[in-house]
């Protein structure tokens, strides 16, 4: 037990690994040596906590330079739909014209973390833009954001936001998270209940 401990430590004091790579270290070796060696050295070693970081908030108006930024429509308003319906960068790629009621100004997320479903707002500027996106659409496939009848990937969405950024000059850490996590801070600025936000944001 000494030993893994101490072990645990020098990958943490010497080798400096963050403790996300810490705790991986940490399971490989329980499970090696709980099933294979059948020592329980391990168990006495606790995890180190993961630091959570503060998450990104863009200003309102650095989200108005993102969007200027950015001219293709696509990309726009993929941007839009992150930051003004506060979806995951999965949920908004996935999207279906199916899944919108515009009438009502609203979406459902039918496949969100953990499989949950819920409703998303849609703003009249959001639809407007949308109204116009589609209508120049050559892709008639399913999804809102598609290339050849297949949604684009998250790691295409994400490629757009940081490129979005940087045009925008803007010298926070942009990624498609901090759009959703601005949705949420904006809303709570404006006075909305932080159960409502919560709900938006399938917490």
């Amino acid at each position: 037990e000494n030993d893994a401990k101490r072990y645990i430590s020098y990958l943490i004091a010497d080798r400096k690994l963050k403790p996300k790579s810490v705790n991986l270290v940490l399971s490989s070796l329980k499970f090696f040596y709980n099933e294979i060696i059948q020592n329980q050295a391990f168990n006495a070693v606790k995890a180190p906590k993961i630091e959570k970081k503060i998450p990104t908030v863009l200003s309102k108006e650095e989200i108005r330079k993102l969007l200027e930024a950015t001219s293709n429509p696509k990309h726009r308003l993929l941007i839009e739909f992150m930051y003004s319906s506060g979806l995951r960068v999965s949920e908004c790629v996935s999207l279906k014209m199916d899944d919108l009621d515009l009438n009502e100004k609203m979406g459902k997320i039918r496949h969100g973390k953990g499989n949950k479903e819920r409703y998303i707002i849609l703003s009249d500027n959001l639809i407007r833009h949308l109204d116009d996106y589609t209508a120049k659409k050559k892709d008639k496939g399913p999804y809102i954001f598609s290339v050849n009848g297949r949604s684009i990937t998250v790691r295409q969405a994400q490629k757009v936001v940081k490129e979005a950024a940087k045009r925008a000059g803007i010298k926070k850490r942009v990624f498609c998270h901090a759009l959703r996590s601005s949705f949420a801070t904006h809303l709570l600025e404006n006075g909305t209940d932080i159960r409502v936000i919560q709900e938006l944001l399938g917490h």
